[in-house]
């Protein structure tokens, strides 16, 4: 029998003047283990007079984790952090209680033609700790755990795996693998997670099962102990995931919650623009809809 569940296709959304693939949620898959947001950027291609712009937003009960392949975005919060990251390094900024933050080319590449292409996550904060202080870190890459096992290229971006531990605070058990082969390579590493996993294929291919799945795919296991796939040459994947939550998640736009009267809260708050604001910053996002019901 397949070890896959669910396959699911990337769909277009906008985010600011910016389109992206999303990924998760999904209507028959609303998170994986904690993970409960996944965005795939680009790539694009982008000319002298085209920028990246998302005005200041707010999240709370989450921690967002930036990722680039190829571009740079600057970074600002409510807490004063003002950082560009740049590919391979990580951006982990966690919401807790509420965060403001805006993400914006850079101001030295604002006027000449660049591309921009990475994953933007979020993954849910543990009940306990959904009302905690926010917190922001940034990881250098030559930071982030990465070693060869049986031909394939392996770095442990956030959690722990493979006797191995991120720097990146994570606040739950998970994990967060990026996989690269230049050859035909079987892939067994079932021992090695834990929980819910899902598999994202970046460029190549992989096969599983006899059938091959190619890029802008989330394959989402029956069980993590049975992940075993064939990677083609010059294949990229990320596996993600970890152990589920007991309870309930609800998402409202960038709030995430196992309680809808703290999303009702946070809702009011930014209509009222009472979060704390972003140091340099004018302008914000407004709230998409006051009255729309909270997804599950």
């Amino acid at each position: 029998m397949s070890n896959i569940k669910l396959i699911i296709e990337e769909r277009p959304a906008n985010i600011g003047n910016f389109m992206v693939g999303r990924l998760l949620p999904f209507r028959e898959k609303r998170m994986v283990g904690p993970f409960s947001f996944i965005d795939h950027m680009g790539p694009a291609a982008m000319s002298d007079h085209e920028n990246l712009d998302v005005p200041p937003h707010p999240h709370i009960g989450l921690s967002t984790l930036t990722f680039l392949f190829e571009g740079e975005i600057t970074h600002k919060d409510s807490l004063g952090s003002d950082v560009v990251i740049k590919p391979g390094q990580v951006n982990w900024m966690t919401s807790g209680s509420g965060i403001v933050h805006s993400e914006r080319t850079p101001e030295y590449l604002r006027h000449t033609d660049k591309m921009l292409h990475g994953l933007q996550i979020w993954v849910a904060l543990p009940k306990a700790l959904e009302q905690m202080e926010p917190e922001f870190f940034h990881v250098e890459g030559a930071d982030i755990p990465a070693w060869e096992q049986d031909g394939v290229a392996i770095k442990l971006i956030a959690g722990e795996a493979f006797g191995q531990k991120s720097p990146v605070p994570v606040y739950s058990p998970l994990y967060f693998l990026e996989l690269k082969s230049t050859d035909r390579q079987k892939v067994n590493i079932g021992d090695y997670l834990f929980g819910e996993s899902a598999l994202y294929i970046l460029e190549g291919a992989i096969e599983s099962d006899g059938h091959i799945f190619e890029p802008r795919q989330i394959l989402i296991a029956n069980d993590a102990k049975l992940c075993e796939f064939t990677m083609h040459a010059n294949t990229t994947v990320y596996i993600f995931g970890g152990e589920p939550f007991p309870e309930e998640r609800f998402i409202y736009w960038n709030f995430v919650a196992s309680d809808r009267e703290l999303i009702e809260k946070a809702k009011q708050k930014w209509l009222e623009q009472s979060f704390k604001p972003v140091p340099g910053e004018t302008g914000f996002v407004p709230l998409p809809d006051p009255i729309k019901n909270i997804k599950h």
